[in-house]
C-alpha cells in the first residue's frame, strides 16, 4: 500500500509538471497590458518638418517649431477613437530629444519652439493624466547625433536619459525600445548594454512593461503591417537573442513559440498613413475606418494588441483626415459589437455531461470555467428559435497560462441547413480571439477545443451579427 501511495504521488507530480504548473504565466503588469487592446503611437520630431522618415542627426534644432502644439487635442482624438494610451517618440534615430535633456545638445531646448522653454514629454504626460490615458515612451538607442555614440560612454548617456524620463515624466506604462543600430556621427556603431538598460528600468519603474523584438515583456509581431499570426502564442524563447539583428526570425516573432519559456505577447505596430512621420502628400492616403477595422480583427482579434501610429503635423496637431478615420473606426466597433446575442443556454462539458454556466457570458474576464470532457472538450450555445450570426469572440483565462492549441466551430442549422456543419477551425485562442465567417442560422453552436497543452480554462464566449462587409478578408 505504501508503494502504491508513493507511486500515485509521483504520478500526480508528473501530471502537474507536464500539464499546468510549469506553464509560463503573465505578470500583473502584463495582464493589465492585455486589457489595453488598442492605443496610439505618435511619431513626432525634426522629421515632421524635413519630410524625412529617418533623420540624419545633423538637422538644425531650429527647424522644430510646432507653433500650435496641443497635446490635449491628441488626447481628445485618442479618447474619441477608443484608444487607451499614447506612446510618443521621445528620441528617434536622429537623436533629437523632445524633452530638454541634460545629456544632449540636440533637444527642444535648442529649438525655436517656445524660445527653447518647451517640453513635449511634460505636456503630453500632463494631458494623458487629465484625460485618463496611459502614457508611454519610445526611445531609440541609436543616436545619429550624439558625439559619444559608438563608445562605452554612450551606454551611460542612454541610461541617464532613461533615468530623466522616468524621474520627471512618470508613471510610464510602456517603454518602447527600437532595436535599430546604425552608425553615429563618428562612423561607429554602438554595442548596446541591454542587460544594464533592462536593470535600470526595473529599478526605476518595476510596473513598466518593456517592448522590443524580444521583450522582456512585450514582443514585436514581426511586421509593421499591424497583423499578428493566425497562430499566436504569447510565449517565446529568447535565451541567446537580443533586439535588432540578433532577434529571432520574423516568422517566429509573428507566431511565438508553442512551448516558449517566457510570457512575451505580441504587439502589432502599424501607421494610419504610408509613412510613420507626417507628410502632407499623404493626407489623402489615410487608412479608412473599414481598413482599420480589418487591422483590429487581425491584431486584437488574434490575441495581440494594436499600436496605431497617428503622426501630428508641423503645427503639432492631429489632422482632420486622421481624426475622421479614427472616429469612424470607433463607430464601426461600437455599432458592430454592441448587440451581443443573449443565449437561451450556454454549457460546457464536465466529465460526461454538459453543465450550464453563466460565467461564460457574464462580461467578467475574471470568471471562468474549466472545460473537461470524457472524450471532447466542448462548449455548446443554444438558441430556442435560432439565431443568425457571423462572428464569435472567445477569451481564454490567460492568468493561468495559454493552453488551447486549436479550436473547431460547428453549428446545427434549420431547414435546408439542418444537420451539424463545420464553420471554421483555427489555432490558438489566447486573451481574445475574434472569428468571423459567412452568416449562419443556427440553433446550436458547438465550440470544440480540439488540441490542448493542459486542461483548458475559458473566460467568455460572445456571438454577434456584424456588417457582412466587415468580415475578415
Amino acid at each position: 500500500m505504501k508503494y502504491i501511495s508513493i507511486s500515485f504521488f509521483y504520478l500526480i507530480l508528473l501530471c502537474k509538471v507536464n500539464g499546468q504548473t510549469n506553464l509560463p504565466k503573465p505578470t500583473k503588469a502584463q495582464l493589465a497590458w492585455h486589457n489595453m487592446e488598442f492605443y496610439l503611437f505618435m511619431h513626432f520630431g525634426p522629421n515632421t518638418f524635413t519630410d524625412l522618415e529617418w533623420g540624419h542627426g545633423n538637422e538644425k534644432e531650429e527647424i522644430f517649431n510646432p507653433a500650435k502644439l496641443d497635446c490635449e487635442q491628441w488626447c481628445r482624438v485618442a479618447k474619441a477613437s477608443g484608444a487607451k494610451g499614447i506612446i510618443i517618440t521621445a528620441k528617434h534615430h536622429d537623436g533629437f530629444c523632445l524633452w530638454p535633456s541634460k545629456f544632449s545638445k540636440h533637444t527642444v531646448r535648442e529649438s525655436k519652439w517656445k524660445d527653447g522653454n518647451g517640453d513635449v514629454l511634460k505636456d503630453l504626460s500632463a494631458a494623458c493624466k487629465k484625460y485618463g490615458l496611459n502614457f508611454g515612451v519610445y526611445i531609440s538607442p541609436w543616436d545619429r547625433n550624439h558625439p559619444d555614440y559608438g563608445t562605452e560612454k554612450y551606454n551611460d548617456v542612454f541610461v541617464k536619459m532613461m533615468t530623466e524620463i522616468f524621474t520627471n515624466y512618470g508613471p510610464i506604462w510602456e517603454l518602447w525600445w527600437d532595436g535599430a543600430n546604425g552608425e553615429g556621427p563618428n562612423g561607429k556603431k554602438q554595442i548596446y548594454d541591454w542587460a544594464r538598460f533592462k536593470k535600470t528600468v526595473r529599478q526605476l519603474s518595476p510596473n513598466t512593461v518593456i517592448f522590443s523584438d524580444v521583450g522582456p515583456d512585450i514582443r514585436w509581431c514581426g511586421n509593421e503591417n499591424g497583423i499578428a499570426g493566425t497562430t499566436n502564442w504569447n510565449t517565446l524563447n529568447t535565451d541567446g537573442f537580443e533586439p535588432g539583428l540578433l532577434a529571432p526570425t520574423t516568422d517566429t516573432l509573428n507566431a511565438g513559440n508553442v512551448n516558449g519559456k517566457y510570457w512575451i505577447p505580441a504587439e502589432c505596430d502599424v501607421s494610419i498613413r504610408p509613412g510613420w512621420f507626417y507628410h502632407k502628400a499623404e493626407d489623402d492616403k489615410v487608412k479608412t475606418p473599414e481598413q482599420l477595422f480589418q487591422l483590429y480583427l487581425k491584431s486584437v482579434g488574434r490575441g495581440a494588441n494594436l499600436l496605431l501610429n497617428v503622426p501630428p503635423d508641423g503645427n503639432g496637431l492631429i489632422t482632420k483626415f486622421d481624426s475622421a478615420a479614427l472616429v469612424g473606426f470607433m463607430k464601426l466597433r461600437e455599432e458592430n459589437f454592441k448587440n451581443k446575442f443573449q443565449f437561451d443556454g450556454i454549457s460546457f462539458t464536465k466529465n460526461k455531461r454538459f453543465k450550464y454556466s453563466k460565467k461564460l457570458f457574464d462580461d467578467n474576464n475574471q470568471t471562468f470555467v474549466r472545460v473537461r470532457g470524457s472524450k471532447e472538450n466542448r462548449i455548446r450555445l443554444y438558441y430556442k428559435t435560432g439565431a443568425q450570426i457571423n462572428c464569435i469572440i472567445l477569451k481564454e483565462f490567460i492568468k493561468k497560462g495559454q493552453k488551447i492549441n486549436s479550436v473547431k466551430i460547428e453549428y446545427f442549422g434549420w431547414g435546408s441547413d439542418a444537420g451539424i456543419r463545420e464553420v471554421k477551425s483555427f489555432s490558438t485562442m489566447g486573451s481574445k480571439r475574434i472569428i468571423t465567417f459567412p452568416r449562419i442560422n443556427a440553433k446550436h453552436i458547438y465550440i470544440t477545443l480540439t488540441s490542448l497543452k493542459a486542461a483548458p480554462v475559458v473566460s467568455e464566449v460572445e456571438a454577434y451579427l456584424i456588417d457582412e462587409n466587415l468580415i475578415e478578408k
